[in-house]
């Protein structure tokens, strides 16, 4: 038997509560930190587990007021699944299947150790055919913004690109399969609810920062800018409702 995953036991502890009454429809739940101290668990489980909630419909997020409850569950829910319907760029479809899944903060805190790495290993290694590969997917990213895309397919391509350049093979098809994890269907709304209208904007500035450092083959500012650009994703996607 599969053992549930810590988000997922919180789902089934809030659910047991909402049809055992302690929260009724309509009625709003206690805040993130107010559950996490409860619970004994991190304010980002708590949040991946509202997310899920959500997304099943036992709940509503209202960002600015909370989250509330719509209905009372009959079941226990199952866990969300890759959406592998959406648009994935072709480099990461072989990394994606449909029985894995990993939690938003779970792949934020991996490339937040792994990519400042590959960033300073790209700036010492990369080759000048790797730069423009790095540089198009940069171009790619700007246009996409323009566009407002939601795919974001040339972001990720950025960081799938300097990862190659880190000549480590195992590396780069490990973020490709990070990356992948960002079409899950939690991560998918998560990133719905909580982005903010110029984060998109936010980051092409960082990865332009990245590029430099990269291109200027100065290794320890292109992991400085890498840390910082993928800790303020953390931080966007942590504040506070």
């Amino acid at each position: 038997m599969k053992q549930n995953r810590l988000y997922q036991n919180i789902v089934n502890k809030i659910q047991e509560d909402i049809k055992n009454g302690i929260y009724l429809v309509g009625a709003k739940l206690p805040p993130e930190r107010d559950l996490a101290q409860q619970l004994g668990v991190s304010r980002t489980s708590i949040r991946e587990a509202i997310i899920a909630l959500e997304i099943f419909g036992i709940v509503e997020v209202r960002l600015g007021s909370g989250v509330y409850v719509l209905k009372t569950p009959d079941d226990l829910l199952p866990q969300p699944q890759n959406n592998l319907d959406q648009n994935i760029h072709p480099l990461l479809l072989p990394h994606l299947k449909e029985e894995d899944f990993i939690t938003p903060f779970e792949v934020l805190e991996a490339r937040l150790h792994i990519e400042p790495y590959l960033a300073e290993l790209a700036a010492k290694n990369r080759t000048t055919a790797q730069l423009e590969q790095i540089k198009e997917a940069f171009l790619m990213n700007v246009n996409d913004n323009l566009d407002q895309s939601s795919d974001h397919i040339g972001d990720r391509l950025f960081h799938i690109r300097i990862a190659e350049a880190s000549q480590n093979n195992a590396y780069g098809f490990f973020l490709k399969y990070l990356l992948g994890q960002h079409y899950t269907d939690i991560f998918s709304r998560m990133r719905t609810l909580y982005t903010p209208e110029d984060m998109p904007l936010r980051s092409q500035f960082e990865h332009q920062e990245i590029l430099f450092a990269i291109q200027n083959q100065d290794a320890i500012a292109a992991k400085n800018a890498m840390k910082k650009h993928i800790q303020n994703v953390i931080n966007i996607f942590s504040r506070k409702i």
